[in-house]
């Protein structure tokens, strides 16, 4: 089954150019079925490229899913058009206000890592959107920035600054081949990683009930399940296309920000070299298990979603 997206969306050619099922508003209709409704709360600048990455992902599942849109209601995205922004995205008062729930919702990434959670001119509306999950939402999944926000604000975990950034596709181990999120994964895997951050892997422990399902010796935790709060915490990127991390080297060079070659990502770390994608297949099935286990133990009834007897 297809992924349900506004037809005028970027993503809408872009995937169905690729090959990934999608329909129309029209067209999902016409269907006699509940799709899955699945929001993101995109708090990356470059939206497109973002909704497309995880639209390409979630979308890639036997199941009919209905993507929302959401933003932050008083935080002005800079870096795409207000038009888009118009067209496409709810800002979450409204989503709010609206008594509107969710199946999943991811919680992306964003370019702060510099500064405290509470330094973030957002950070009261974000603490409502993770509290509203607990009743609104069956199961939430936080991406790197927004994994270490949703970690600190349920369990206190802080973040910790790195002496260098961590860049570059890195070897990770499965800890937990029996979790569902985990099905058909490898013992190890390559993933690319993209922070000046860490949470550190004692204090996840410490704080009690976090299992660390992905690890990486380099690099520390990777993603940790919260069976409390429903939620899943990656702190790297499986959703990256193959050039991402070859846009953000880029940039850097070119403003003359300091910044290592991405390790292990281009052949012979040599960024003349087209880099290689090694992860492709392990994104799709991370977000295609989470996917699965949402539609395994979501009620049918919207209303139910999020409460503690599901």
């Amino acid at each position: 089954m297809p992924i349900k997206l506004p037809a005028d969306l970027p993503a809408y050619d872009v995937l169905s150019k690729e090959g990934v099922m999608v329909m129309s508003e029209d067209q999902a209709s016409r269907q006699d079925i509940r799709p899955l409704r699945i929001g993101l709360l995109n708090l990356m600048p470059k939206k497109i490229q973002t909704e497309n990455q995880f639209a390409r992902l979630i979308g890639a599942t036997p199941l009919q899913i209905e993507l929302s849109l959401i933003r932050m209601t008083e935080h002005e995205a800079r870096n795409t058009a207000a038009e888009h922004m118009e067209s496409f995205y709810r800002p979450f008062a409204e989503v709010a206000d609206s008594d509107e729930r969710f199946d999943g919702l991811v919680i992306t990434g964003a370019p702060i890592e510099h500064l405290a959670f509470d330094d973030v001119t957002y950070w009261d509306e974000l603490r409502q959107v993770m509290n509203w999950t607990q009743s609104h939402v069956h199961s939430t999944f936080g991406v790197c920035w927004g994994a270490m926000a949703m970690m600190y604000h349920f369990h206190g975990v802080q973040k910790h600054m790195l002496d260098q950034k961590a860049f570059g596709c890195v070897r990770h181990r499965n800890c937990a081949p029996a979790s569902p999120y985990l099905r058909g994964f490898s013992d190890d895997m390559v993933m690319p990683v993209s922070r000046w951050t860490e949470m550190k892997r004692e204090e996840i422990e410490a704080a009690g009930g976090l299992d660390i399902l992905i690890d990486s010796a380099e690099t520390g935790p990777c993603l940790v399940e919260d069976k409390a709060h429903r939620a899943l915490y990656i702190f790297n990127h499986l959703e990256y296309d193959s050039g991402t991390l070859k846009e953000e080297y880029d940039r850097d060079v070119a403003s003359g920000t300091p910044i290592n070659v991405p390790a292990n990502y281009y052949p012979g770390d040599d960024p003349s070299k087209p880099p290689q994608n090694r992860w492709r297949s392990h994104a799709h099935l991370l977000y295609g298990n989470w996917i699965n286990e949402i539609y395994q133990t979501t009620p049918f009834d919207l209303h139910g979603l999020g409460e503690p007897s599901h």
